[in-house]
């Protein structure tokens, strides 16, 4: 057991929170009951998502993507009222970790992918969030690791044959993140989206590029997060997938 108090401390801090200028507030979004022994964790902020904590009565939900992101409507209507009620009325805090948990180097989105794929040497591009490492495998190769790393197939631009050696990645929506990986003169770059000018960028770069999946590459920090707290501080921890193709 913890208060919510002391644990919103020790994840900042673990987390380095106040070296990134977000898109949203990292930490405690919604303040619920005090003392917390369960924990729920999720990629992002969503009706089945409190329903389940709720069922299995967790005192704190841990997501990648929570509220108050910059730009969107400030007012508390709609599906984000059900939301933020739904917490409220079950007294069920909520901490939210974006930025910070991409970077981590130990519980990192990119650290856990990483992991997954069995890049070898794995290391940040100076400071940036793109992460480069080594592989040995041509690009069909590759692809197939990822998709059966992530239980989906990945939309892949390149020459299958090509041999992917350097490799670099970030997670997310981080496809214009391109740029750092032509620098750094991968074969590669992986990322969670596509945008509609990225196969030129990479054809006409001769880098291969790897949609993998927003959700499906974001899944693995916030459970490596919520296992190193579980084991910490002794409390009770569930992931809980909710299915997204995006």
């Amino acid at each position: 057991m913890i208060d919510y108090k002391t644990l919103w401390q020790y994840c900042d801090d673990y987390l380095n929170v106040d070296k990134f200028d977000d898109y949203c507030p990292n930490g405690l979004q919604i303040e619920g009951k005090f003392e917390i022994r369960k924990i729920v964790a999720g990629v992002s902020v969503n009706f089945p998502l409190i329903e389940k904590a709720i069922d299995e009565k967790a005192d704190a939900v841990f997501v990648h993507h929570g509220f108050f992101w910059k730009n969107e409507d400030e007012k508390i209507t709609g599906i984000k009222k059900n939301r933020i009620k739904a917490l409220l009325d079950h007294n069920i805090n909520l901490f939210a970790y974006h930025l910070p948990l991409d970077a981590h180097s130990l519980v990192g989105n990119n650290i856990e992918l990483a992991k997954r794929l069995k890049i070898q040497n794995p290391t940040p591009i100076g400071d940036t969030l793109v992460w480069q490492g080594e592989v040995d495998l041509s690009l069909s190769a590759f692809a197939l690791s990822v998709e059966k790393s992530l239980n989906r197939p990945p939309l892949v631009f390149g020459n299958n044959n090509k041999l992917i050696k350097k490799v670099a990645w970030c997670t997310g929506g981080a496809q214009t993140y391109i740029e750092h990986a032509i620098k750094i003169g991968a074969d590669c770059f992986l990322s969670g989206e596509v945008s509609e000018q990225i196969p030129a960028i990479a054809k006409e770069n001769n880098i291969a590029f790897i949609s993998a999946g927003h959700h499906a590459t974001e899944r693995y920090g916030v459970q490596a997060l919520c296992q190193h707290l579980s084991e910490k501080f002794a409390l009770e921890y569930q992931f809980v997938e909710i299915d997204n193709i995006v």
